[in-house]
Parts: C-alpha cells; sequence; structure tokens
C-alpha cells in the first residue's frame, strides 16, 4: 500500500462518491479472473485493489469525525502493525 495513492483516492472519494471507487474495485477483481494475466499484472491490479481498499477505509473513519491526516496516519500505522507482526 502506497500512502500517496491512498490520500489521492481518499480526495477523490471526498469530490465524487464511494461508488466510484467500489465499482472499480468490482471491474479490477473480476479482470483478475483472465487466465492469461501474468503474475506481474496480477500484483499490479492487487496493489491497486488494495490502495482503493485502504481508501475506502480512510474515509469511512473521516466520516466517523477523524481528521484527514490522523485518519490516514491510523490507516498506515495499523497496516504497518499488521505487517510487522
Amino acid at each position: 500500500m502506497k500512502l500517496p495513492v491512498i490520500k489521492q483516492l481518499t480526495q477523490f472519494i471526498e469530490e465524487n462518491d464511494e461508488d466510484y471507487v467500489l465499482e472499480t474495485i468490482d471491474t479490477l477483481e473480476n479482470l483478475t479472473e483472465v487466465s492469461s494475466l501474468k503474475d506481474e499484472e496480477l500484483d499490479v491490479i492487487g496493489e491497486l485493489i488494495s490502495n482503493m481498499y485502504g481508501a475506502i477505509e480512510v474515509n469511512k473513519m473521516i466520516k466517523d469525525g477523524a481528521p484527514k491526516k490522523e485518519a490516514l496516519n491510523t490507516f498506515m500505522s495499523r497496516v504497518l502493525g499488521s505487517i510487522d507482526k
């Protein structure tokens, strides 16, 4: 997951609608079923999906009252904490 990408996607959600990102996730998940995709291509799609889910989670924290910067930092701390375990 990349914080700048999640930050950009969070901004996109704020300016538009979360549904756009959810529909994009559905589309990308469907693409992963293409049998001719190479592992590198699947990795890129997976990274995009992860960042989109991250942005949705950050947006949820913002809706729940957390300041944007705090929501981003909290989310990334959780991600890094889960990697360390």
